[in-house]
């Protein structure tokens, strides 16, 4: 193992050029070599892999002291699959933070153990006060207490299963990373939301769609016969969060993946998720049932199965669900369900059929209902014939089915009305089903946020829409509750994060990618948490809890989502980006489908720019609840955010600022750009702090993520100002 650490430190010194260095290259490598037998050697190569589970040693030595004081021995009170994984986390967490073994031992717990169980492991004694407690937090919650009025004192951990005691153990290893202390500790915590789930659009082919950070982590060509310590260590990374489910291919659904060699293969990935309480579940494509043969006239292949029709209303389809589900079930008995993408982007559904969306999602949960498992709708539909405004569509389409769904079904919708925009007002389709469980679907990869290039810190942005004030049932009507099922009295309640993860070895193509992943699982199990909590946590236990690097990278990250929202698309401005890839802009595309174009929603003209949507142009207004619906139709209280998102204004239309709009475009553009520029200057002032890999690795994409930033600003204000005719104005 020594060697091997210190082959890896040589192996990083050449590749960061030595010359640099300034210190011969046997000088260097005995220095490190004389560090790393003292264990501290802050050049230690830092790939990225381990994302926030590093577990870096704690550095204060009173600190240290006092946590050994209290933790002298692991007892873990169960045998289950899930009990091992606690005890090995544990062990690997606390011996590492607090640099000695730290041995396990067994009931009745000796003095200052930390005890790990479930009611039916651990003893009366141990459990007394908490089980009062334990009532209230379901099958995952779990409560962490020191019991030092014990004899002997200890620590306990527990929950009402194993997995709940797997989420507790995490938890407990956060504690020690933040440096909290250990007296007196009394933690009560149970998610909020029912199903924590991860979408991944990966296709069987290895490629993801959307996905900018290598290929897919699933090898399809190796399964069942060979399990990666990958699927390991992605299961183990998404329990430390509280992730509890996860859609293993695209919602633009290949059939094969029903077919029985990839049930196998599915199977195989579910077995080694179970015990870290990760259930999967698979998008289906609603064609399935149909026979493989080629669609001259709809220019697509069928499905795997041997019927004429995938009509939900047609007995035989029918019948041809509840044998494949009967099929999975067998050998995924924990089987989650079916996410569905229908009768959207040329993907088939029941509307072929003249059937409804409803009738669609309630066959296959009819099928999945025995066995415990749901239906996910997409809502992401936009039919022109529905309405000419394509923001306007799910609404219109799905709103008249409200009520119709079966119980185990979910609608499950997009943040914004239109398509994970840089910034949208809230779907209007949250404040209008209240008899319908709706899932939050939101975007945890970049696609039209800067792919993994641009570092963009998204808890801002889904704060934002947590905390939308929908008004549904008055005040207080937010999305989130409307989510967590509060609202209107949903037990099933459930969040989706489209994944951002891939082969590249640190997971994500980008480093500070990572703290989305993780944000979307901090705010999954508690929505309540501050962005700036969840940055704090994940800077802490990636980078460590120096206060420079604390108060430095937080800076950076609370204000990238503002930042890119005005290089890209300042004042409610969307859709100016380029077809197909979503990357860089267009902001004078005009070719393809009209409701594809940005100029389409731009509709710059030498009288000024901005959507229409208020009661004198779409009126997309009108899917909003009052006080909403007035505050959006009124360009004088229009929040300007929103602005040129409900309106068209003129380019002279004068601003809270005192500028006119054409000036405040180009303050945002500006303001911006120079975001960017300061986030290059703060992470350069850390390199002394920063492991040499990591911070190269940031510096090269903040250096691509500028001169990017720069490309939006100036081909945007370029392009407008051929229609504005006015001056474009730097900032100083």
């Amino acid at each position: 193992m020594f060697l091997t650490r210190v082959s890896a430190v040589v192996e990083i010194a050449c590749r960061n050029d030595l010359k640099r260095m300034r210190v011969p290259i046997l000088g260097a490598f005995l220095v490190c070599l004389i560090v790393l037998t003292i264990g501290s050697c802050s050049a230690k190569a830092d790939d990225g892999y381990n994302l926030w589970l590093r577990y870096r040693p704690v550095e204060n030595a009173d600190l240290l002291q006092s946590y050994r004081a209290v933790l002298s021995s692991i007892v873990v009170a169960d045998t289950s699959d899930t009990a091992i994984i606690v005890e090995k986390e544990l062990q690997r967490g606390l011996g590492s933070l607090l640099q000695t073994q730290i041995p396990v031992g067994s009931l009745p717990p000796s003095a200052n153990s930390l005890v790990v169980g479930t009611p039916q492991a651990l003893p009366a004694p141990v459990l007394d006060d908490v089980l009062q407690m334990l009532r209230t937090v379901g099958r995952e919650g779990f409560v962490i207490v020191s019991k030092r009025g014990e004899q002997p004192p200890f620590i306990l951990i527990a929950a009402n299963t194993p997995i709940g005691t797997l989420y507790g153990s995490f938890h407990f290893l956060r504690i020690l990373q933040e440096g909290q202390t250990l007296n007196n500790l009394k933690i009560v915590s149970t998610p909020r939301l029912q199903y924590r789930m991860l979408n991944h659009w990966d296709n069987l082919d290895g490629s993801v769609e959307r996905g900018y950070a290598g290929r897919s982590l699933w090898k399809w060509d190796e399964l069942p016969a060979t399990i990666d310590q990958r699927y390991h260590d992605y299961a183990r990374a998404n329990a430390s969060i509280g992730i509890n489910g996860t859609v293993l291919n695209n919602v633009n659904a290949n059939p094969e993946l029903l077919l029985p060699n990839y049930l196998k293969k599915v199977a195989a990935l579910a077995d080694v998720f179970r015990p870290y309480g990760i259930r999967v579940f698979l998008s289906a494509n609603f064609s399935s049932p149909l026979s493989a043969q080629f669609d001259v006239e709809k220019n697509r292949c069928g499905g795997i199965g041997e019927l004429d029709t995938s009509d939900p209303l047609d007995p035989r389809v029918r019948e041809w669900w509840k044998r494949k589900v009967r099929e999975i079930y067998a050998l995924i008995p924990d089987f989650g369900g079916f996410l569905v993408k229908a009768n959207s982007e040329g993907m088939p559904g029941p509307q072929e059929y003249g059937r409804s969306h409803a009738d669609g999602a309630n066959m296959l949960a009819e099928a999945l209902a025995p066995y415990g498992g749901i239906v996910m709708w997409r809502a992401f539909v936009y039919d022109p014939e529905v309405d000419l405004d394509r923001t306007k569509r799910a609404y219109k389409e799905f709103v008249p089915l409200d009520g119709r769904f079966l119980p185990n079904v979910f609608v499950q919708v997009k943040n914004g009305p239109l398509d994970f925009q840089p910034r949208e007002p809230v779907s209007p389709l949250f404040g209008a089903m209240p008899k319908t469980p709706l899932m939050l679907e939101l975007q945890i990869t970049q696609e039209y946020l800067g792919h993994s290039t641009h570092l963009v810190y998204l808890a801002s942005m889904w704060k934002e829409y947590l905390d939308f004030d929908l008004h549904a049932k008055g005040v207080g009507s937010t999305l989130a509750r409307v989510v967590d099922g509060s609202l209107h009295g949903h037990s099933m309640t459930g969040i989706a994060g489209v994944a951002n993860t891939g082969s590249d070895r640190e997971w994500t193509g980008h480093l500070f990618a990572q703290a989305n992943w993780y944000a979307f699982g901090r705010l999954a199990w508690d929505h309540t948490l501050s962005a700036e909590q969840i940055a704090s946590e994940w800077i802490g236990m990636t980078f460590g809890f120096h206060p420079t690097i604390l108060s430095t990278v937080s800076s950076m990250m609370l204000g990238a989502w503002e930042a890119c929202v005005n290089y890209m698309t300042p004042l409610g401005l969307h859709h100016i980006m380029q077809e197909h890839v979503h990357y860089g802009p267009e902001p004078s595309l005009a070719k393809g489908r009209e409701d594809w174009t940005s100029v389409y929603y731009h509709r710059a003209d030498k009288e000024g720019i901005g959507y229409n949507r208020s009661s004198s142009g779409s009126n997309a207004v009108s899917q909003y609840h009052p006080p909403l619906r007035e505050l959006f139709d009124d360009v004088s209280t229009c929040p300007e955010k929103y602005l040129l998102w409900f309106h068209r204004v003129p380019w002279t239309h004068r601003m809270s600022s005192g500028r006119t709009l054409w000036e405040e475009m180009n303050y945002r553009y500006y303001a911006g750009t120079q975001y960017v520029s300061r986030m290059q200057d703060h992470w350069r002032s850390l390199q002394p702090l920063i492991a040499a890999e990591l911070f190269e690795h940031v510096n090269a994409k903040l250096k691509q993520h500028y001169h990017d930033a720069i490309i939006w600003r100036d081909t945007c204000l370029t392009y407008f100002q051929k229609f504005s005719g006015l001056p474009i104005i730097p900032l100083p």
